[in-house]
């Protein structure tokens, strides 16, 4: 039966704060808690980090416009919502920079996440509890958690403000740059590492594990092109202590919520559609991922977001060893010819489809419904072993190992029927540059539309010269819009930054 990290709601006075002005700061609500009467037990202590784990289910993070900012901006995606301005935020099209779905709602719930785990550092440790590697774990589940938000924020924005403590209305805190963002969070992860589980029972399943810390560790140093300390990170997955990670022999049940928390997952988000409210704060408020609701092919769902069709092309270049499609194909992506290729009907039905149309599958719930709406229970599997392994063969090949980073990449090779590495391409042989170019092949056939295809980009330095642009647009027409230097990262929201002296624009907006 499927575990979901359920959360207490708070006094809206410790959830999260803004910009507001002196008249605002005199009300008070005379029913409600101060936080010192709040943070006083274990049970205020357990309420407080559920209600960061709650988080993930708002508009701003992963219950939706996440994905329209790691998926559709990147060469995998795009959107041709009539919501002009929706669709122009996935083009690089940045002209209102306080524009809430593309940027204001993200950068709120990102700061409202990081003040809520700020609360649980602050004030857990002063709470006296009867088992005292619960507390730790808790304040170890609110610095993973912060790292987790301060990675993607540094990602997304990249020269942020570093909040560290619970913040207050009149706080104008300094803006530092990536590379400051990454450090704090190398420090939390590490930090969270001592204290977390191997695994977690019951309930509880969804919390994260040493496990998760190493698996977002790698993710960090493979960002910052640290090859040898992201693959002591992976070493401990894959041949360490954390060594318990396997793929699932059905490549389908990554994406399901059928088979959720199985071996392959390192970490994932636990969605539920038991709850049908809405992103607020209130007791009936939804836990669940609008993804599909947005991302599903037309009459199904609104449709704002695409695949691109030339993965499409990218999954039938190779056969498998009985000669037949990349299974793979089946599970990632709605396109024109899947019935005829796989027999599949979309959704229960026959679709006609235009010939360079294709719509990302996974996540959505055709396999037992003929619709989709905002209530979507299946979990995101933020870090896949199958993730890893791949990393763990970039990291080899950087680091001159290449020919002992086949074995990894034929790992995730098999489970698809792909033959060896070497088999299929020994062109290859011990090049460096060749191995990372199929590697970069690699990814997209087995992560396409899992929101690593950004990052792989910039960590790739494909986005920062204009010839690793062009290239792009050959595929995805949108980067003939992308500006190197500028549109690798997004705009701060300009009310942040006409309100803190301390925040300057990012450099050519």
């Amino acid at each position: 039966m499927k575990k979901i990290v359920l959360y207490t709601t708070l006094l809206s006075a410790l959830l999260f704060f803004n910009s507001c002005n002196d008249e605002d700061l005199e009300l008070t609500n005379p029913n409600a808690l101060t936080t010192d009467q709040f943070w006083a037990t274990p049970s205020d202590a357990e309420q407080g980090v559920n209600s960061i784990y709650a988080m993930f289910y708002k508009d701003g993070l992963w219950s939706r416009w996440m994905y329209f900012r790691m998926d559709l901006t990147s060469d995998e995606g795009f959107s041709k919502s009539p919501w002009i301005e929706l669709a122009d935020w996935t083009r690089f099209n940045y002209v209102n920079y306080n524009f809430w779905e593309g940027n204001g709602v993200t950068w709120r719930d990102t700061y409202k996440a990081i003040f809520r785990c700020n609360q649980v550092l602050a004030n857990v440790p002063e709470i006296e509890f009867t088992d005292p590697a619960r507390k730790e774990s808790i304040l170890a589940e609110a610095k993973f958690l912060r790292a987790l938000h301060y990675f993607y924020a540094a990602e997304l924005w990249e020269n942020i403000p570093l909040v560290l403590d619970p913040s207050t209305p009149g706080d104008l805190p300094p803006q530092k740059t990536k590379q400051e963002i990454f450090t704090q969070v190398e420090t939390d992860l590490n930090e969270a590492f001592q204290a977390l589980p191997l695994t977690w029972a019951g309930e509880d399943i969804g919390r994260p594990t040493k496990g998760a810390v190493k698996g977002f560790l790698a993710k960090l140093y493979m960002q910052q092109r640290k090859w040898s300390e992201a693959k002591a990170a992976m070493d401990y997955l894959i041949s360490g202590e954390g060594a318990m990670y396997s793929l699932v022999s059905n490549y389908k049940d990554n994406f399901t919520d059928l088979n959720e928390n199985n071996p392959e997952s390192v970490f994932e988000i636990q969605f539920g559609g038991q709850r049908l409210g809405g992103t607020d704060e209130a007791a009936n408020a939804a836990v669940s991922n609008t993804r599909a609701q947005f991302f599903a092919p037309r009459s199904i769902g609104w449709s704002d977001g695409q695949a691109r069709n030339w993965m499409v092309g990218l999954f039938k270049e190779e056969p498998n060893i009985n000669g037949g499609i990349d299974e793979r194909l089946r599970h990632t992506l709605f396109y024109a010819d899947i019935e005829a290729d796989f027999g599949d009907l979309i959704y229960g039905r026959h679709w006609e489809w235009d010939a360079d149309e294709a719509w990302f599958r996974k996540g959505q719930r055709d396999y037992y419904r003929n619709n989709e709406d905002y209530y979507s229970q299946v979990n995101y599997r933020m870090i896949r072993y199958a993730d890893i392994l791949l990393m763990y063969a970039e990291a080899l090949n950087e680091l001159g190992q290449t020919t002992e980073a086949y074995q990894y990449v034929d790992l995730v090779r098999a489970r698809a029927k792909m033959a060896p590495l070497a088999t299929a391409h020994p062109e290859i042989g011990s090049s460096h540059d060749q191995f990372l170019a199929r590697l970069k092949k690699e990814r997209v056939l087995e992560l396409c539309g899992e929101s690593v295809r950004w990052l792989d980009l910039k960590r790739w330095g494909d986005l920062e010269t204009q010839a690793g642009v062009d290239a792009i647009a050959e595929r995805d027409p949108d980067f003939n819009g992308f500006v190197v230097g500028k549109t690798i990262r997004m705009p701060i929201p300009q009310t942040e930054v006409q309100n803190n002296p301390n925040l300057q624009q990012n450099p050519g907006y």
